[in-house]
């Protein structure tokens, strides 16, 4: 069953411009609500989220760009605010990290693909090295083990 997305838009925020209303929910989808910190404030039903929609739709009465108003908010919350933060010195590790995360998999697959395996007799035989190997430690006392050749 296919469901379609939920938007937290209220009517009352919404403009009676279909255009505007569009830019809106265009800009609004891009910028992150600093409550709920993984959603669009289009998605988000914080109080906070509602403030910088009706904000947003304000700044597009008052014909500011779309540009102009992601800049307004921009310059007010910080790269935060920006679901795409701009790459930069101070956002890096932000871009990385999922890099890093990838690397790091693919290592913990490579080193365990590498370890060697151990070879286990199906009768449950121990060769001589392990019975001595188990001897040393005090486990192998019992004459009872069987031995393979």
């Amino acid at each position: 069953m296919f469901l379609p997305c939920a938007y937290a838009v209220t009517p009352e925020e919404m403009l009676s411009d279909p255009v505007l209303e569009t830019r809106a929910r265009t800009i609004t989808s891009e910028l992150r609500c600093l409550v709920c910190q993984n959603q669009s404030i289009d998605d988000s039903d914080a109080s906070l989220a509602r403030d910088l929609r009706v904000l947003v739709r304000d700044k597009l009465k008052e014909g500011l760009s779309d540009a102009q108003i992601r800049q307004f908010v921009h310059e007010r919350y910080g790269d935060f605010v920006l679901l795409r933060p701009p790459v930069k010195m101070t956002t890096l590790f932000l871009w990385l990290t999922p890099l890093g995360a990838l690397f790091a998999g693919v290592f913990v697959v490579w080193s365990a693909a590498r370890r060697p395996r151990v070879r286990v007799d199906p009768n449950g035989h121990l060769t001589e090295d392990e019975r001595r190997r188990l001897t040393a430690l005090g486990v192998g006392g019992n004459s009872d083990l069987p031995t393979r050749d």
